[in-house]
Formats: C-alpha cells, sequence, structure tokens
C-alpha cells in the first residue's frame, strides 16, 4: 500500500530528527558548557523546525489520516503506529511553526536557567521563563481546539485517557486511606533519627556502589551509560542506546542509591521493548503512568525490601567502614524506610511520597484552572507543604525551585508519578502470586525478575495501553486499594 510506505518513510525521517535532538538534549544535561546554551537554543530550534515542517506536511498527514480512516484493514503493528502517529499529529498540525520553534528554543534555555536559579536560589531569575512556558502551554491548548479543560488535555498528553476526575477519585483515596495512616506512623517512630543516615559519605565511593547496582539488576554496558547530572532522568532513542544520571549528595547516601534503582527500572524498560519496534514511534514505554510503575517497582518493591539488603548490605558497608561499623542490616533496613515530614521529592520516603505528588498536582489545577500567577507560586507551594507534610520550605530551592519539569514543560507529568506507585503495588501483587519473588531477591537472580516483567510488559512497547497490560497481568482493572494495602502491610510491619 503506497500510503503505507509513505507513512514509514517520512516516520523514518522524524525519527533521525529525534536522534539529532535527543544526543544534544543529553549533552545538555549532563555536560555541556553554560555559556553554549543561547547558540545552542539558536541551533537547536532550526532542527526542531525541520523536524516539525515533516512532521506537518501534507504528505504525511494525507499518510497518516488516510491510513486511520482504513485502519480497520492494518495489520495489529501498523494499526497501532498509525493511531498513535495521528494522537501525535493532531497535538500540532494546528500550532504555527513560527509558535513552535520558539517554543522550543525557550525550553532549551529555561533548562539551563533553572539549573542555576535552584543552585543560587534565585526564583526572580527562572519565574519570567516559567511565566512564558506557562502562557506558550495555554496558547498551544488553544490551538489545538481546546478553549477549557486546559489541565484534562495535559494530564491525557502523558497518561491518555487520565482526567482531572480519575485523578480526583485516586488521589481521594490518598486523603482518605493514607493520610490518617502517614500520621499514625510519624506519631509512632522513633524521635532521633538514625545518624547513619545523614551521616557523610564519599562521592567516588558512592558512585563505586551505583556501578555495582547497574550490574546487580543487569544493566546492559553495551547499550548505556551512567552520567552525573542535577536532576536524576532516563534518555533513550531506541532499545540499543539507553541512558540514565544521577546525582550524588555527600550528606544523603540514600538519594544516588535509590535514584539509581529508579533510573535502572525506567532504563530496564526500555532495553527490554522487542528490537523490532526501534523503527517505528512504538518503542517506548506505553505511558508515563506505566513507566512510572516500572521506575517504582524496582526503587521500593525491589530496592527498598529487606530482603535485597540482607544480599547487598555487606557490599556496601565494604565501602563505607566508618559510617556503618555499628549498624546491622535490620537497622539499615529501617533507615532506608525511615519515615519523615521531608522537603525534597526526590529524596521522600516511600510512605509520605505520594503526598508530595498531590502537592504538585493540586498547585498545576490552579494554574491552568484559576490562573495563579508565578509570583505567588512561592507561596501556595510553600503553604501546600506545610498542609501535608506540616513543615515549610527555608528557601526556593528546597521548594518551588527543587523539580525540573516545569523548566521542560511537563505539566500533567507529576501525577503519573503516584499513579505509577499505585500501578507497581498491583503488579506486585500479581507477580508474587506467580514467582518466588522474595526467594529470587535472596538468590540475586534479578533476571528472573526482568524476564517476567518483560514478557508481561517491557516488549510490548507501546503496542497496547496501560491499561489493557495491567488487565491481562492482573485480571483486573485499576484498583488503588492494592497501593493502601501494600504501604500498610509493609509499614506496620516496620512501625
Amino acid at each position: 500500500m503506497e500510503l503505507v510506505k509513505t507513512f514509514k518513510a517520512i516516520q523514518k525521517k522524524q525519527k533521525a530528527y529525534q536522534l539529532v535532538l535527543n544526543i544534544a538534549s543529553w549533552d545538555s544535561n549532563t555536560e555541556a558548557p553554560k555559556k553554549a546554551f543561547p547558540y545552542r537554543a539558536e541551533m537547536l530550534s532550526i532542527i526542531s523546525g525541520e523536524s516539525f515542517s515533516l512532521a506537518t506536511s501534507e504528505a504525511y498527514q494525507e499518510a497518516v489520516y488516510g491510513l486511520y480512516n482504513q485502519r480497520e484493514e492494518l495489520d495489529v503493528q501498523t494499526r497501532k503506529e498509525v493511531e498513535k502517529a495521528k494522537r501525535s499529529l493532531d497535538k500540532i498540525v494546528k500550532i504555527p511553526k513560527d509558535d513552535y520553534i520558539a517554543y522550543s528554543k525557550l525550553i532549551t534555555m529555561s533548562q539551563r536557567v533553572w539549573e542555576d536559579a535552584k543552585e543560587n536560589d534565585d526564583y526572580e531569575a527562572f519565574k519570567p521563563y516559567l511565566k512564558e512556558i506557562i502562557e506558550a502551554q495555554k496558547k498551544m491548548i488553544a490551538y489545538r481546539g481546546y478553549q477549557e479543560d486546559h489541565y484534562n488535555v495535559l494530564l491525557d498528553d502523558f497518561e491518555e485517557g487520565m482526567t482531572k476526575e480519575a485523578y480526583d477519585q485516586f488521589f481521594d483515596v490518598i486523603k482518605t486511606e493514607l493520610v490518617p495512616f502517614v500520621k499514625e506512623v510519624l506519631a509512632k517512630k522513633p524521635q532521633e533519627k538514625p545518624a547513619f543516615i545523614t551521616d557523610l559519605y564519599d562521592e567516588g565511593n558512592q558512585k563505586q556502589f551505583v556501578e555495582y547496582l547497574m550490574e546487580v539488576f543487569k544493566y546492559d554496558l553495551d547499550r548505556g551509560l551512567l552520567k552525573k547530572s542535577v536532576h536524576p532522568f532516563t534518555w533513550n532513542t531506541h532499545s540499543q542506546d539507553v541512558r540514565f544520571t544521577v546525582r550524588y549528595l555527600k550528606d544523603f547516601v540514600f538519594s544516588s542509591i535509590f535514584a539509581a534503582i529508579h533510573e535502572l527500572g525506567h532504563a530496564l524498560y526500555e532495553m527490554q521493548i522487542d528490537e523490532a519496534l526501534d523503527t517505528t514511534n512504538l518503542n517506548s514505554g506505553t505511558s508515563m503512568g506505566m513507566h512510572e510503575s516500572q521506575s517504582r517497582f524496582y526503587e521500593n518493591m525491589i530496592g527498598r525490601s529487606k530482603a535485597f539488603w540482607e544480599v547487598h548490605y555487606e557490599n556496601f558497608k565494604q565501602r563505607f567502614p566508618e559510617q556503618l561499623k555499628t549498624v546491622t542490616v535490620d537497622q539499615f533496613y529501617q533507615g532506608i524506610n525511615w519515615v519523615e515530614e521531608s522537603l525534597i521529592r526526590v529524596e521522600a520516603d516511600e510512605l509520605t511520597y505520594p503526598l508530595h505528588i498531590l502537592i504538585r498536582y493540586e498547585i498545576e489545577r490552579m494554574i491552568f484552572e484559576e490562573n495563579l500567577d508565578v509570583d505567588s507560586l512561592p507561596k501556595i507551594w510553600n503553604q501546600k507543604i506545610k498542609q501535608y507534610l506540616m513543615i515549610e520550605p527555608q528557601n526556593d530551592s528546597e521548594g518551588v525551585l527543587q523539580d525540573v519539569h516545569w523548566s521542560a514543560g511537563m505539566f500533567g507529568y507529576f501525577p503519573t508519578y503516584a499513579l505509577g506507585s499505585a500501578y507497581a503495588a498491583q503488579i506486585y501483587y500479581a507477580m508474587i502470586n506467580d514467582i518466588d519473588f522474595e526467594q529470587i531477591i535472596k538468590a540475586n537472580q534479578m533476571d528472573k525478575i526482568n524476564d517476567w516483567l518483560k514478557e508481561k510488559i517491557h516488549q510490548f512497547g507501546s503496542l497496547k495501553k496501560p491499561r489493557e497490560l495491567l488487565k491481562e497481568i492482573t485480571n483486573e482493572d485499576f484498583n488503588p486499594e492494592y497501593y493502601i494495602r501494600y504501604l500498610k502491610e509493609k509499614y506496620q510491619n516496620i512501625y
């Protein structure tokens, strides 16, 4: 079919442009010198413009919309490719090219400005960029034909089919069933935090342990690499090139450990997608919610389990004998699951973590539904932290500036972290009914868990929707009660 040939050919060219843009983005976030960014933003905006022209060309529109109208005649994979292509095309086809290029340039610069603003506690420097990003987002949504429900559009971009109403129901479960339990745990925990949690740990030895974890989780170094960045992230273009970053804090070693395991969850998902999908638009995780389910599964169900540290604690202790000389594996297990009111999301404990997401969800709704202005954001942020976590930031770096997402225009992303955690719990209960999960961890056979997830989730890339996968794995629709059950069972045993 001629339309299929045209579609595949243009899609391949799009992936070539995306490879160039992704490589530049990786460099921007890891190694590029600060003064490179104005010129870099200008050049990358040109490439983005060329990619945009190709993605909205008359030939591509005819191919995508033509094939979509006869999609029932296509094989399953091509039909899925076309459906995804139409969804992407619908988002950008009405956006003027000049606006698209300007936005691409803005995002490149804003992320660099955010890094400096966070480091220097300088919200005023970042504020004009954030304001421009929000205004651009609203304009882009209007171009797409949505005059109202702006936030629903953004939520759907990251988790297809999810709406404010659906997230409200989910977060109502969190508020009703989890918030009282969090308060109960906080009231029962010991008053004094163990010293080893915030002791000083050499960065070089931290990096060595992260490299050890890469071996433990069977991360393929022929297809990936590790770098340091301000905010941990995973990057990929296809299954043969999947990279990730961490950051090292000398006074909080758990940051690098659990950021590494979290990002390894993302990376393994991408590495285990069927290589046959690499040249298609299906060669990525099916949604951000499902992606976060994998990172949270590896980080929490595996990485924060007692069984895991019964195997790997001695290796860690050998690297830090002074800090851990009197600390038993049981004490260490309690330490990595220490629950407290904390300010920084990426360093939050597993139990209070969804409250950090709830805060961001409510603020994003205020931005897009109530036109909350950027001048008021730090104050609102601090109020929400105090409301849900009973503490208050002392500066904007540990408050409104702490996350990279808004500097990249990723409004609507945050709720997927909590949703992904709930997906992970439901998948966890299915897995432990299927394989001897704890014994596999104790035997250090992580490849068996990787294989199970590959068979059930990873190999499909975007061929299947998240709720479709969840139903196939668990024989149920999404049920957040598994998440509440998991957290209560674990923390009742600890505390």
